[in-house]
């Protein structure tokens, strides 16, 4: 099974166009324009009835004591979790691509409405729900697509990794309201290959070639 995509290339910077948010010199950061990228998959195995999407950076700092602050940064060699942008399933084993945007296109404060997609799919909600959940004006349900927004003063640049799972069940057996842990939970013994795509983004105007 192999995963491709016109928007970037394996292990390349993802364009600003795909990103939460974006450099800014004099505010560090600017919202961009959120659009998911285009991916395409093949070669999925006979016996494949759904597929689903995960992105997932796993380079998200443990602690958050220096994220965003000024006159700090955050120690590259801090241990690390994952955060997820995107848990779509159900997608029916005759979609093998989705087009620029086709999910997402813009910033929406307070989150995307979920769960029910295109094509019968299903979004969970991604980890903006958490990181923003103290903040009156964003806080809600993150649904679907968000992209990258790593922090700004972050040593480390961080890698999204797009993985595409062929799975054996054509409906995963998740219900109400449910994220990427759940998500790789319930596909356990379902997976039947998988293919995944990595990306690179930063704010850090010391890591931007």
């Amino acid at each position: 099974m192999r995963l491709t995509s016109k928007s970037f290339t394996e292990g390349q910077r993802i364009p600003d166009d795909y990103a939460f948010g974006n450099p800014d010199p004099a505010h560090h950061v600017c919202l961009g324009k959120n659009l998911n990228p285009q991916l395409a998959w093949q070669d999925a195995p006979a016996g494949t009835r759904s597929f689903a999407i995960i992105c997932c950076d796993p380079d998200v700092p443990s602690r958050g004591d220096d994220v965003n602050q000024e006159g700090r940064s955050v120690p590259a060699a801090l241990p690390r979790v994952d955060f997820f942008h995107w848990v779509l399933i159900d997608l029916p084993a005759t979609v093998t691509h989705i087009e620029t945007g086709e999910y997402s296109h813009t910033v929406t404060p307070r989150g995307k409405p979920g769960a029910a997609a295109m094509n019968g799919s299903r979004q969970g909600i991604n980890s903006y729900t958490d990181w923003f959940a103290g903040d009156h004006d964003m806080r809600g349900d993150y649904y679907g697509y968000d992209g990258p927004c790593p922090p700004w003063n972050d040593e480390r640049a961080h890698r999204y990794v797009f993985t595409v799972y062929a799975l054996d069940v054509e409906q995963l057996p998740l219900t109400g309201r449910f994220g990427g842990p759940e998500a790789r939970a319930a596909m356990a013994g379902h997976i039947l290959a998988e293919a995944s795509l990595t990306g690179v983004y930063t704010l850090n105007p010391a890591l931007i070639a």
